[in-house]
């Protein structure tokens, strides 16, 4: 089987990585530093792996240099989990154009297979009817049986599953993580009765729907 030369792999990495970023996340989640943390490193990591590549360390040294890198950049800052599976695809789309030579036209075969996947799972419709949302309640909920039914009747969906965070007996306040499926074409219903108030999360972050 004839080999791709070395710019051709490159210029498979580029593209890939363009696809990746400006293709299937940034129309979907609007985060811009991501952008640039994408291209970098997937750019940063292709010109070390084929540095590494022409050298007579082999490959395992591009492996350690992979869980580094994802140690370093994952302690630094607090992304979600679809926002790591994005960026280990950039990490992985560096290594096989970088060291992608002596697999051939299967590095070229794996690069494809990252962007089928990530643009599958990542679709907005796939499992589009479950939610999860962290919620701050003004009640205080110690029985976990009474907190479901208020969930339920106040988000008007079946929650599968509801994570008590903090319980405030004090205050009278329950901070809970919440995961449902709401309705066959409908969205979340609140009740009429008493509705549970947003507050800030730790880290900047605010209670809010985010795709389970």
């Amino acid at each position: 089987m004839t080999q791709p030369p070395q710019l051709a792999l490159y210029l498979v990495d580029l593209v890939a990585v363009l696809v990746l970023t400006f293709g299937l996340y940034f129309p979907r989640h609007r985060r811009r530093d991501l952008v640039v943390a994408y291209l970098g490193v997937n750019v940063g990591v292709l010109a070390v792996a084929a540095t590494l590549a022409s050298s007579t360390v082999g490959a395992g040294l591009g492996l350690g240099l992979f869980g580094v890198l994802s140690i370093i950049r994952l302690r630094s800052t607090e992304l979600s989990q679809h926002e790591v599976a994005y960026y280990f695809a950039a990490l992985a789309l560096g290594l096989l154009g970088g060291l992608g030579t002596s697999a051939g036209l299967l590095g070229v075969a794996g690069s494809a297979l990252i962007l089928v996947v990530m643009a599958v799972a990542d679709h907005p419709r796939l499992l589009r009817r479950h939610r999860s949302q962290v919620i701050m309640l003004d009640r205080a909920f110690p029985d976990e049986v009474g907190l479901v039914a208020y969930l339920e009747q106040l988000l008007g969906a079946h929650v599968h599953s509801a994570s008590v965070q903090r319980l405030d007996l004090v205050n009278d306040t329950t901070l809970v993580d919440v995961r449902y499926e709401v309705a066959p074409g409908g969205g979340v219903i609140a009740s009429s009765g008493a509705t549970p108030s947003a507050a800030a999360l730790p880290g900047g972050a605010s209670a809010g729907q985010v795709p389970a």
